[in-house]
């Protein structure tokens, strides 16, 4: 097998499964895009097998500390090791994530599981080279009735990867209902829908910030589909508006709405030209809801995106009434723990208010954290109220 020798103090000697171009002493056997290969160290020992793909930033994934082959099998007992996982965890929901990339060995490989339909995407080459070998293998784990591939993420451009979105197995379901918890009805379209079908890493997050709703007035910020607004509404929320840039998520915040016979005031704007509007004309609400998608899809950008961060908390805390609390997220792995708790206090700083830590959110159960790569835990979360009289 061809592969590539690591240099010394690379990230895989301390337990991480990418290999950087910067990080390759040499390669040998002439391996090509998408294939197979060995990884060893300095000293000719071997360190595993891996993905290769020599156009990208990341030249090497990991998929075993040994010997391995791609085949049908491969993937039935990856998929079988996943879903075991989550059924251990307790996940009898049909709907959840099956595969989560690195955390479960699939590197690029992200299965979402919608009861009777599979979301695929394979965002890197060698898998989505061999993504019929993941169909077959999702066939005979779980026989479902069709697998949709949503590969129109922006994060294949890196492995040199073109969009696309298609049915691989069965027939498009169309549009049809789930349950998202607390019996809360979201209707879905796995082809034309945004991602996958919904945010399904925010789904406990959703009921956890709905418990401190009831009696309160509620602003969700850059709502989607209404995830927190409609469990807001449903927890006996005094009032509840919902904002997103997204006409189309807007209408489908509506749509929900309607289908949960839920009252919630759906609005499309720019969040940030919205929260300065709101300050400026006096609005006060008793719980902000901000989860904003990622700022910032590469380091390059991470003071840009740090700065925006800031200036939408800043504006939050300003028209949350006494005592009342906000509630944030963010989605980018590049924005550690520590700085967007070190970006809140800051924001605290400057609006003059005091906070009290309420909670800490994370990513569902069903998207795995390896502690040795920071990449695969990405979701954090924060709730805070502020201290009227300090």
């Amino acid at each position: 097998m061809a592969g590539i020798v690591i240099k010394p103090r690379s990230r895989i000697y301390h337990g991480h499964d990418w290999v950087y171009a910067s990080e390759i002493q040499k390669v040998f056997g002439e391996p090509q895009p998408g294939d197979l290969i060995s990884l060893k160290d300095f000293k000719d020992r071997p360190l595993g097998t891996a993905i290769y793909n020599p156009d990208s930033q990341i030249v090497a994934r990991r998929i075993s500390r040994r010997k391995e082959e791609l085949t049908v099998d491969f993937f039935v007992r990856r998929i079988e090791r996943a879903l075991k996982h989550r059924q251990n965890l307790g996940f009898v929901d049909p709907v959840y994530r099956l595969v989560w990339s690195e955390a479960d060995g699939l590197p690029g490989v992200v299965i979402d599981r919608y009861d009777k339909h599979i979301v695929l995407q394979t965002l890197t080459l060698a898998m989505d080279q061999r993504k019929m070998m993941i169909v077959e293998a999702l066939n005979s784990v779980l026989a479902p009735e069709s697998v949709i591939e949503r590969n129109d993420s922006p994060v294949r451009k890196a492995e040199g990867l073109e969009p696309s979105v298609s049915v691989l197995h069965g027939t498009d379901p169309g549009t049809f209902r789930i349950d998202i918890g607390d019996g809360i009805l979201q209707e879905i379209n796995l082809v034309e829908g945004q991602k996958t079908g919904i945010y399904l890493d925010q789904l406990d997050n959703y009921a956890t910030v709905a418990h401190l709703a009831p009696k309160r007035s509620v602003l969700d910020c850059c709502t989607n589909q209404g995830g927190f607004a409609l469990h807001c509404a449903k927890a006996g929320a005094a009032s509840v508006r919902a904002i997103d840039i997204s006409e189309s998520a807007i209408e489908s915040t509506r749509k929900n709405a309607e289908i949960n016979e839920l009252n919630i005031d759906c609005v499309t704007a720019n969040v940030f030209d919205y929260l300065k509007k709101a300050e400026t004309d006096g609005e006060k609400y008793d719980l902000v809801i901000l989860d904003p998608p990622s700022f910032t899809r590469n380091r390059k950008k991470l003071h840009e995106a740090m700065r925006g961060y800031k200036e939408i908390h800043l504006r939050a805390l300003k028209i949350l009434n006494k005592d009342g609390i906000l509630a944030t997220f963010c989605c980018s792995h590049h924005v550690t723990d520590n700085m967007f708790h070190g970006m809140i206090c800051d924001a605290s700083v400057d609006a003059k208010r005091t906070l009290r830590l309420v909670d800490h959110y994370g990513q569902r159960q069903d998207h795995p954290v390896i502690a040795t790569m920071p990449e695969t835990s990405y979701l954090k979360g924060y709730c805070f109220q502020t201290m009227g009289g300090f």
